[in-house]
């Protein structure tokens, strides 16, 4: 099937129904495999963690976008591996249904690549994304060979990002980096520092806490050492 004949599906064979608010549910099939899951997870856990003082954005995967002009559920749909909408409720949502969220389209898109979709992923989707969504933001990554890429929206057309020292992408967008560490797509700060999961960031604290107790135990010990030698310090 030609880019126009999946842009524009032939009115004979639409399900002439429009559904009312709340209705459209995601359909989505199951993702390619478990290291797709937990690629998308990874990427959800580490943003939601990261803005968890922000109502403000909408961040999901694997999740149908609706955005039919006609507001009917067979025509003009798409569903991300992962996206971000900005200047939205944080709320959960059963799909993205564009006509009922003011308009909205993602600011950020990423999809994970897949022997199956991997062609779709770089150009029908591509081209989608550009045209239709006017997505600022578009990556994608293959969890298998790491292959990246990132994409700019500028003058209407998709420019692709230029890494950095490090192999990184910035996203204008989520004002963040993404790049690979340890196999996986990642999310950095403006400085560079990874964005850690939750369990992660619990993990850091338990180490600078043992660290800090260390560092004091070690002091004591000078301290005592001091004592023997030469009495109590000086007031």
């Amino acid at each position: 099937m030609s880019v126009a004949q999946d842009l524009e599906i032939s009115e004979d064979v639409l399900e002439d129904v429009i559904f009312p608010t709340g209705d459209l549910l995601s359909d989505e099939p199951p993702l390619e495999t478990e290291l797709h899951l937990r690629q998308i997870m990874l990427l959800l856990q580490c943003l939601e963690s990261w803005w968890r003082n922000r109502n403000d954005f909408y961040a999901c995967g694997n999740l149908t976008i609706y955005y039919s002009p006609r507001q009917r559920k067979s025509e003009k749909f798409r569903g991300p591996d992962f996206f971000v909408v900005l200047g939205t409720d944080r709320k959960p949502r059963k799909s993205w249904v564009v006509w009922e969220e003011d308009g909205k389209y993602p600011n950020v898109i990423v999809e994970i690549l897949s022997p199956k979709t991997a062609n779709t992923d770089r150009g029908l989707k591509k081209q989608i994304y550009q045209d239709n969504f006017r997505t600022p933001d578009y990556f994608w990554f293959d969890p298998y060979s790491l292959e990246f890429k990132g994409f700019q929206l500028v003058g209407g057309r998709y420019q692709e990002l230029v890494a950095n020292e490090n192999g990184r992408l910035w996203s204008q967008q989520l004002e963040l980096y993404l790049g690979i560490h340890e196999s996986k797509l990642r999310l950095f700060t403006p400085e560079g520092q990874l964005i850690p999961t939750p369990e992660e960031a619990v993990q850091q604290e338990r180490q600078q806490k043992e660290q800090a107790q260390q560092e004091l135990a070690e002091m004591e010990t000078l301290l005592a050492r001091y004592r023997d030698r030469f009495g109590e310090l000086p007031e």
